[in-house]
């Protein structure tokens, strides 16, 4: 006899990510999946054994066999949604940003805390192998103090991604930095913590669109540590990599797979007599568990009734972040 799942889940946004999240759940737990094309929401049900499709968003987070709301829509609707499903008394994962504004995430905020309900931003790249392991380092406090992150991520877009929804601001809330930046800032939060002071710049040095393709970020919290960020829609070989400085280490992650390259973490380690540095270097050939690991964790603050970490509160710091950004590029 098949098990039950630990949830029911719904799965609003049929795209890239919307499959992602469904084929990373228990099997049966999803039972509906749910987009405005009926063509993607139909291809995804028959994918997923046990799931109906649905175009009626409204309709499907208040089903009485949904205990759990996967938000993968365009940034203009995830805040919406959220918010309706956690009225309703579901729990959410919603994918980042979370909304386009830190201030589209109040009533979301509203109607978990008088539901119940657990929300969860779906700032994924945490929970890839090497970041796993580099928290790991991190927090054995192996590093030592840290003074700064230092970030790169960008792709070179596609012919005609000057035409999606991405470079539409009503639907997007901005560019290149509300996109793969938000991941960056992410992850210079979740190891440095608060920034209180932000500069940067935002321009649109390629693409014919309303919205930047780069950002270039200088983020320094209270006790002077700094994140120096750059994402771009201009970079012709898929690149990420991502830095931790301490005073006695180092942490180097490159790669996210695919095209992106292997995903790999070293560690440098300094001596006492300081010079070239011990290096252990961890590689991660294997498919990628991060949505799988991400889904276990909020299945599990579920079960424990723990609130999510990332939460609502994480999602918009960083969208204050992109906010601050943008008006410096406005004024």
């Amino acid at each position: 006899m098949t098990p039950k799942p630990p949830i029911r889940a719904a799965i609003v946004g049929c795209g890239l990510i919307g499959r992602k999240r469904a084929a990373s759940l228990p099997p049966g737990a999803v039972t509906v999946c749910c987009d405005t094309q009926p063509e993607r929401a139909t291809q995804l049900a028959v994918a997923t054994p046990g799931a109906a499709p649905s175009t009626d968003w409204r309709a499907t987070v208040r089903r009485q066999d949904v205990d759990a709301v996967f938000v993968a829509t365009t940034h203009d609707q995830l805040a919406p949604i959220a918010a309706e499903a956690a009225a309703a008394g579901k729990h959410v994962l919603i994918e980042k940003p979370g909304a386009r504004t830190a201030a589209e995430l109040e009533p979301v905020a509203f109607a978990a805390a008088r539901t119940g309900a657990l929300v969860r931003i779906g700032f994924n790249h945490r929970y890839h192998r090497a970041f796993r392991k580099a928290r790991e380092i991190f927090d054995s406090g192996a590093l030592g103090p840290m003074m700064f992150a230092r970030g790169r991520y960008g792709h070179g877009g596609r012919p005609g991604y000057d035409r999606e929804w991405r470079a539409n601001p009503a639907l997007s809330g901005g560019g290149e930095l509300i996109d793969q930046g938000a991941h960056l800032i992410d992850l210079s939060r979740w190891f440095l913590g608060e920034f209180t002071s932000v500069r940067g710049s935002a321009p649109t040095l390629f693409w014919d669109m309303p919205v930047e393709d780069n950002a270039f970020l200088l983020l320094e919290t209270a006790r002077h540590q700094v994140a120096f960020l750059h994402a771009g829609w201009t970079e012709w070989k898929n690149l990420f990599s991502f830095e931790l400085s301490g005073r006695v280490g180092k942490l180097e992650i490159s790669g996210l797979g695919g095209s992106y390259g292997p995903e790999r973490l070293t560690w440098y380690k300094m001596s006492p007599e300081m010079g070239p540095p011990e290096t252990l270097a961890w590689e991660y050939p294997m498919a990628d568990d991060s949505w799988h690991a991400e889904n276990a964790a909020f299945l599990e603050d579920i079960a424990l009734n723990r609130q999510p970490d990332p939460g609502i509160a994480d999602a918009q710091a960083c969208l204050r972040i992109v906010e601050a950004v943008y008006r410096e590029k406005s004024a």
